[in-house]
């Protein structure tokens, strides 16, 4: 093969093999399906280029070369190949056949596609579910979308390829127009790119940081921060609720050669994961797109007939998360932020997280929060989104950046980006000159170049302490940033002229329009 394939190529073709299903199934339910089988084709098509260079190396002794592969990344059992699923396309168990794969594949490489729990990541998804439509429908959507994936542009070897990161790069952007596709059910595994990519950038960390993401959908976000490291020195952590979601994680930090990411899954509030011993991991930097006002977040009670059990208090959390105060029942927002500053570093640790703006103004037991994080000197800055960004909502969002190294400086950074967007057919997004605006403004900030008052007019404001103070803590952008346009004043006598001139036209029309009825009636 002389033309190596490139990012666009893979693109279109993993695209294109969505059309086995659109049409008869949600896209939020085969997602899993493609994606999935977009892993099994990679890791099957790494193992043969593999398995070439060692029969090259030792002069094509097979023996050699398959124990050579047993030190490889991944194990892959002849029955878990793809090219085995491929050759059995046609029999009426074909969805059992490749379940039967997944699992040997989990079996054959547990460290990795186990959870410490005992969870398989493959747990979640099942073949030969009636989701896929009868039996002969179902083995129908199978067999042409094994078809697909055998397509010379998805020939996913390492040696065929035009980059490194072009699988990592596929995987994004299936999951990013799934996520279109999805419409609300969208929000629950994916963040915008765009929003990750400002997130990131706002929250850069430092080569050999820790970076963690507790409500980390398909780990998009995590690896955008990451990435933004500069350096492969870095280690990143996340926790899922959702169990297909958090497979689709696992898969992505592989897809992306972040093979010693920690992904765990479970429920970040009541049973965090991210543990040293009996005590919450703590990390450099903690970003977070959270579920926007989760309802029902805290206490759960089991009843028993008569009897009640609670499993689980925040006013009793065993990690002390909430000394501050407990979230009302139903706005989880605070419980996640809270959990996000008491997992970093203290001294150094920061803060990114996306939030409903009532995260700023609500009172209540989250006003006290709200007033205690702010008299702690950690929140550094308040940025205002459009509206429309998300997907499952057209509400404006806001970041709030939360830093422990702070220091000395209580003024916080308010910047209103409500206008700084592109628009789209179904959505908004930020352009890159508008996160290029967004984020100079903030390091100028965060480096200390900035004294209170408007750096911008329309669009940034630094407010002291006393300020918000005065502002009972409320953190509402309009109250900082002063957006109003003036109306343009009205000259009242070149109005009343203009109107003297039009009436007198008008009069000249009737008068020559009464003569013309006259003529016709005479």
């Amino acid at each position: 093969m002389s033309k190596r394939i490139t990012q666009k190529d893979i693109n279109d073709a993993v695209w294109k093999a969505c059309d086995t299903f659109r049409g008869s199934i949600d896209p939020s339910v085969y997602k899993d399906y493609v994606l999935t089988m977009l892993f099994i084709k990679y890791l099957s098509d790494v193992h043969d280029d593999k398995y070439q260079t060692y029969l090259t190396k030792y002069n094509k002794d097979h023996d050699r070369a398959k124990r050579a592969m047993q030190h490889e990344r991944f194990v892959v059992p002849e029955q878990s190949h793809f090219n085995y699923l491929f050759d059995h396309r046609n029999e009426a168990n074909i969805g059992e056949l490749i379940n039967i794969a997944l699992t040997d594949l989990e079996e054959a490489n547990r460290e990795k596609l186990y959870s410490e729990d005992g969870a398989g990541i493959f747990q979640n998804i099942d073949f030969n579910n009636s989701k896929l439509g009868e039996p002969k429908d179902k083995n129908t959507r199978l067999k042409n979308l094994l078809l697909d994936f055998k397509k010379e542009a998805l020939d996913l070897r390492p040696s065929h390829l035009e980059g490194d990161d072009i699988i990592g790069g596929a995987y994004e952007y299936l999951i990013s127009n799934f996520a279109s596709d999805a419409g609300k059910k969208a929000g629950e595994f994916f963040t915008p790119k765009e929003v990750s990519t400002l997130l990131a950038r706002l929250t850069k960390s430092a080569p050999g940081s820790r970076i963690c993401d507790p409500t980390c959908g398909s780990g998009s976000l995590l690896i955008k921060a990451g990435m933004e490291v500069g350096s492969p020195n870095f280690s990143l952590y996340g926790q899922e609720a959702n169990g297909s979601t958090w497979a689709l994680a696992v898969m992505n930090m592989f897809l992306h050669g972040f093979d010693n990411a920690t992904i765990r899954w479970g429920d970040t509030i009541r049973n965090p994961k991210l543990k040293e011993g009996d005590a919450l991991m703590k990390f450099d930097l903690v970003v977070a797109n959270p579920p926007f006002s989760l309802d029902k977040w805290g206490k759960v009670e089991d009843k028993d007939g008569d009897k009640t059990t609670v499993s689980y208090d925040p006013e009793t959390d065993r990690y002390n998360r909430f000394w501050r105060g407990v979230p009302p029942k139903s706005k989880g927002d605070w419980a996640f932020i809270t959990h996000m500053i008491e997992t970093t570093y203290e001294g150094k640790g920061k803060v990114g997280v996306v939030v409903p703006h009532g995260v700023l103004f609500r009172g209540a037991s989250e006003g006290k929060i709200r007033q205690k994080t702010i008299e702690e000197n950690m929140l550094e800055a308040v940025i205002g989104l459009p509206a429309n960004l998300f997907f499952g909502t057209g509400i404006p969002a806001a970041i709030l950046i939360f830093n422990k190294g702070k220091e000395k400086n209580t003024d916080v950074l308010f910047i209103d980006a409500s206008q700084q967007y592109e628009s789209g057919k179904n959505q908004n997004r930020l352009g890159e000159d508008h996160i290029a605006h967004l984020v100079d403004a903030y390091r100028s900030f965060n480096e200390g170049k900035c004294k209170p008052g408007v750096l911008e007019d329309k669009f940034s404001y630094v407010a002291t302490f006393d300020e918000i103070q005065e502002n009972d803590f409320n953190l509402n952008i309009p109250r900082y940033v002063d957006t109003f346009e003036e109306e343009a004043e009205v000259d009242i006598e070149a109005v009343q002229k203009e109107i003297e001139k039009l009436e007198g036209e008008l009069k000249s029309v009737q008068q020559e329009l009464d003569g013309y009825l006259k003529e016709l009636i005479g």
